[in-house]
């Protein structure tokens, strides 16, 4: 009975969705969405102090994931990639970045 009334929840008229929704609806984790967020591949919206995805926000990362990439010859060896290093998240003070 829990499930069907969650899938209720997650209806396509929403316009605005928890981070826990969001990551329903893209089948990966939510920790994953407080990633994205971060790195600023997802843009929240603040509401006090609630945090939500709109839906518009989650088609333009997905069509964008679509997309071929910008350049015509992209050099080898050098994709963009979306960290979901999930250490920073949960800190208080900044980390000290290391050398690569």
């Amino acid at each position: 009975m829990v499930d069907a009334q969650r899938r209720e929840l997650v209806s396509s008229d929403q316009l605005l969705l928890t981070p826990e929704e969001a990551a329903r609806i893209l089948r990966v984790g939510r920790t994953t969405i407080y990633a994205l967020m971060k790195a600023g591949d997802l843009l929240p919206v603040h509401i006090g102090r609630s945090c939500r995805i709109s839906r518009a926000e989650l088609e333009r990362y997905v069509r964008r994931l679509d997309a071929p990439p910008r350049s015509a010859s992209p050099r080898p060896g050098r994709s963009r990639r979306t960290t979901t290093d999930q250490r920073a998240l949960f800190e208080l003070t900044p980390h000290p970045v290391e050398p690569a």
